[in-house]
């Protein structure tokens, strides 16, 4: 595997975890991370989160990883793998990644 690959990989497992990690704790959260498949659908069946705990989600990703959330860019919130799609694209458009953090 070749250096920039790994690196992206690398990239997106810690984007991941970040996320996992702040869905537990904003939303307090009965799960580990491990627990959390990224493919799991956030509102609706799935986690169930209701339009307040969606607020908490774009909150929490605006302040995880320095990104702007457009009001209408609720798609985002499909699951966590949206979501790490999202703040890696961001990056790529030119969030420095010190305020991704």
């Amino acid at each position: 595997m070749d250096s920039e690959l790994k690196s992206r990989i690398d990239e997106r497992v810690q984007v991941l975890s970040t996320i996992k990690e702040d869905l537990i704790t904003r939303l307090n959260l009965p799960y580990n991370p491990d627990d959390l498949h990224e493919d799991v659908s956030l509102l609706g069946s799935g986690l169930g989160l209701d339009s307040l705990d969606a607020l908490e989600v774009i909150l929490g990703i605006e302040h995880a990883f320095g990104v702007k959330v457009a009001d209408d860019n609720i798609a985002i919130l499909r699951s966590i793998n949206s979501i790490a799609d999202f703040v890696l694209e961001a990056r790529a458009d030119g969030v420095p990644e010190e305020a991704a953090r």
